[in-house]
């Protein structure tokens, strides 16, 4: 096992370290924030420690502290991550082969760890990158929420934290990467007028959920014929 870590270098340390003091601000954003909205502390703790996975955790409190139920809140998550499914069967050999090591790899699985593994040159090296990463920017984030938890107990007006405005600019931040690609502006600009159109005659969380009505724009791939 040492042997494995001994095959990280420095400016691999250096890249994840940088990556895991942006998640502890960003997870000390989403606690002070989650508190100010009105809920108790150990609820972003739990959801840290239990679902570790930043995006839908911002999602599913922005979609309860705006009015909407609990099942747009889940629905909204499981769609956002359901892009582990490929990220998990692209570094699974990478993880181990026994369950416990399966259980917890799956659980750390994050699009940074993905990326750092994935962007090695052998196995060996991919897996110490996988496990790094991962491990790091799970206490990163946890300590983050942890701490901006109790520090957002001493903010008494949850508007002054700009509540209405974080959570959209985070859900932004993701996906807009993907907005450069020709074949996914269409379908995101549908879908954004599909919620602006329903937002005001339905409850908050279910107009998130019809936006994915736009995945009707997704161009089709035209069949290549293979010459005989």
């Amino acid at each position: 096992m040492r042997s494995i870590w001994r095959t990280l270098d420095a400016e691999l340390w250096r890249g994840v370290l940088a990556i895991a003091l942006a998640a502890a601000v960003n997870g000390a954003s989403f606690g002070a924030i989650s508190v100010a909205a009105g809920t108790p502390v150990w609820v972003p703790v739990a959801m840290s420690v239990l679902i570790f996975a930043g995006g839908s955790q911002y999602l599913a409190v922005g979609v309860v502290a705006s009015g909407g139920g609990p099942l747009a809140a889940v629905l909204g998550g499981l769609i956002l991550n359901a892009r582990h499914l490929p990220f998990g069967l692209a570094v699974g050999d990478l993880i181990g082969r026994s369950w416990p090591a399966r259980i917890v790899g799956s659980h750390l699985l994050v699009d940074e760890s993905v990326a750092f593994a994935l962007a090695q040159s052998d196995a060996r090296r991919a897996r110490a990158a996988y496990w790094a990463c991962s491990g790091t920017l799970f206490i990163a984030w946890n300590a983050g929420v942890l701490g901006g938890a109790l520090a957002g107990q001493l903010v008494s007006d949850p508007g002054v934290l700009g509540l209405d405005a974080v959570f959209p600019a985070v859900m932004l931040a993701l996906v807009l990467p993907a907005l450069k690609d020709s074949g996914t502006l269409r379908p995101a600009l549908l879908g954004a007028a599909i919620a602006l159109a329903t937002t005001p005659f339905l409850p908050a969380g279910v107009p998130v959920l019809l936006s994915l009505l736009g995945l009707l724009a997704v161009p089709r791939r035209k069949k290549v014929e293979v010459p005989a």
